[in-house]
């Protein structure tokens, strides 16, 4: 039941654009089926750095986009793309195929050309950006947005906190783990989560220079030996302030680590099946016992989405608490 109309309830204020021809050509008129002012927007100039941005007021999850051209013109847009932002800052293109998107837009100005979207998106603003329009033509476009709003649990790190999950027992031991989330970041660097026990076992998910590090060890207590823990990294550019999503599967040794739906699949080191962790599990900071505010490597800092360890939802949790 996602596929509400999010952009004809706006007030007129919340469509913006590069340019606009005259004030009877704003965005303003951009509302799909509308036909007031010149009945939709015109930039100064058609050419390809124009563009039509919607703030739908807050985060939402879009699951389909429609366009008309301008009502009783010859302006209309045969292609386009689109992108999308939580802030109105930075901005990420929509792709399909791990291709940029290229939509085919009208063929004249009243008829509706709607599409709906292979994976939906979250997110507060879109941009309408137009390749092609109308050669009899400018560029015109009316629009219309649809999805349902978007609510998720979120925990903002400022690179001097950590949230804890302490265990109902002192030793939590594991031959199955499932860790998922979702984060974003500006900065670098920064523990996401952290476990460790007495035998040497431990769990380490962090940020090194912009990468996602899976660092993991199985009952081994000889650290010592640069072949006794296992360390994987996936993904690159990743503290861009847009959300990237995480999922780590670990069944005995085998582990499947997901990076935004690149995987690496790999067997840990270690001579044991379980991972031994004592007390709890700490994310976004690594604390040094007995010392609060101390942590053993730099911080996350950030925002983490949709936090679940195991079936817990560790976020909600500590909301309750």
């Amino acid at each position: 039941n996602c596929d509400d109309a999010l952009v004809s309830p706006l007030p007129s204020t919340a469509l913006t654009s590069s340019s606009e021809l005259f004030s009877t050509h704003s965005p303003s008129f951009a509302k799909l089926n509308r036909r007031d002012g010149a009945g939709g927007w015109s930039p100064l100039d058609s050419n390809e750095q124009q563009w039509l941005q919607v703030d739908l007021g807050d985060r939402v999850e879009i699951v389909a986009v429609a366009t008309q051209g301008r009502y009783g013109s010859s302006d209309w847009v045969t292609s386009y793309t689109l992108m999308f932002s939580d802030t109105g800052r930075n901005w990420k293109q929509y792709r399909q195929d791990n291709t940029i998107w290229v939509f085919t837009g009208n063929s004249n100005a009243d008829s509706v050309v709607h599409h709906k979207f292979l994976h939906s998106v979250k997110a507060r603003f879109l941009r309408f950006i137009p390749l092609k329009w109308n050669v009899g033509g400018r560029i015109g476009l009316r629009v219309e947005v649809f999805g349902c709003s978007y609510k998720s649990d979120i925990a903002d790190f400022d690179g001097r906190s950590s949230l804890l999950y302490r265990f109902n027992q002192k030793l939590m031991s594991t031959f199955k783990d499932v860790v998922s989330l979702k984060f974003k970041s500006m900065q670098g660097d920064g523990v996401l989560f952290h476990g460790e026990g007495q035998r040497g076992d431990y769990i380490t998910l962090e940020l090194q220079k912009g990468k996602l590090s899976l660092h993991i060890n199985l009952g081994d207590s000889n650290l010592h030996f640069s072949n006794s823990h296992t360390s994987v990294t996936l993904g690159s550019l990743l503290d861009d302030q847009h959300w990237h999503s995480v999922l780590i599967e670990r069944f005995n040794k085998q582990v499947n680590f997901t990076v935004d739906k690149h995987t690496q699949h790999f067997r840990t080191k270690g001579d044991s099946d379980h991972l031994d962790i004592d007390y709890e599990l700490s994310f976004g900071g690594i604390p040094v016992p007995g010392k609060p505010g101390t942590f053993q490597r730099k911080n996350f800092h950030g925002c983490i989405e949709n936090l679940y360890y195991n079936g817990v939802n560790i976020i909600d949790l500590a909301k309750r608490r």
